[in-house]
């Protein structure tokens, strides 16, 4: 009589199940094995990191964890779901998001809440220098354009759909800077509606820009420069 071993001579190196044909183990897929697979995904590896700054920071130690300790981390599935979700909302600076998010003290379950990544951008976005926020706004403008041929980078105030202007906005991708030193980008605000202009008040709130511009005169001539040049 075959002993069990040898009627199942296949084995899972992840989960140790055996199996009688190979062809069954190869279509095996344990969850253990899926993490294993899933390894080099985006999603995964922004969960990776953000799993080794939580790790780091909470416990002082010095030494990251390795990839196979996130996979037995009961926190795994958590850490990979804020990991897509920093994916897909590309956030600006997105190691210094990542960080920002895990030091909040603000519990793992709500980490995907916009509500936070807005109060990050608006925070970084009226912070930032005013170098930063011109190439970030003309980076975003030139992938505009390369998305809506022939329209030229430059007249994105002037063509640029309101509702992606307002999601460029909110997201920090076109900056105040830009906007409101520019006379194009004053106009496309004129025909921002009341829905619009809400979503995006908190950033462009005027009492804050007209104060901060009214103590940066060297920044506010170096965006009207850029705004000149570029024929924005």
């Amino acid at each position: 009589m075959a002993s069990k071993s040898s009627s199942k001579p296949y084995t899972c190196e992840y989960c140790k199940t055996g199996f009688s044909r190979e062809s069954t183990l190869l279509v095996h897929v344990c969850e253990k094995k899926r993490r294993a697979l899933q390894r080099d995904e985006k999603r995964v590896q922004t969960g990776f990191r953000a799993f080794n700054v939580f790790y780091l920071k909470g416990t002082g130690a010095r030494k990251e964890k390795t990839y196979e300790e996130f996979c037995k981390s009961p926190y795994y599935n958590a850490f990979v779901k804020f990991g897509s979700f920093v994916t897909n909302v590309r956030p600006l600076y997105p190691n210094k998001y990542i960080e920002y998010i895990v030091t909040s003290g603000v519990k793992i379950d709500k980490w995907c809440d916009e509500s936070l990544y807005e109060k990050y951008a608006v925070d970084l976005i009226k912070k930032e220098d005013v170098a930063t926020a011109l190439e970030r706004s003309i980076q975003t403008m030139m992938e505009w354009s390369k998305d809506n041929p022939p329209a030229p980078w430059n007249h994105y105030f002037r063509l640029v759909n309101l509702n992606r202007a307002v999601y460029h906005i909110k997201d920090g991708k076109i900056s105040p800077w830009i906007i409101l030193n520019s006379k194009d980008g004053q106009e496309m605000m004129s025909r921002f509606n009341e829905e619009q202009l809400e979503l995006v008040y908190h950033i462009m709130d005027p009492v804050h820009w007209q104060k901060k511009f009214s103590l940066s005169s060297n920044d506010i001539k170096l965006a009207k420069e850029v705004i000149k040049e570029s024929n924005l």
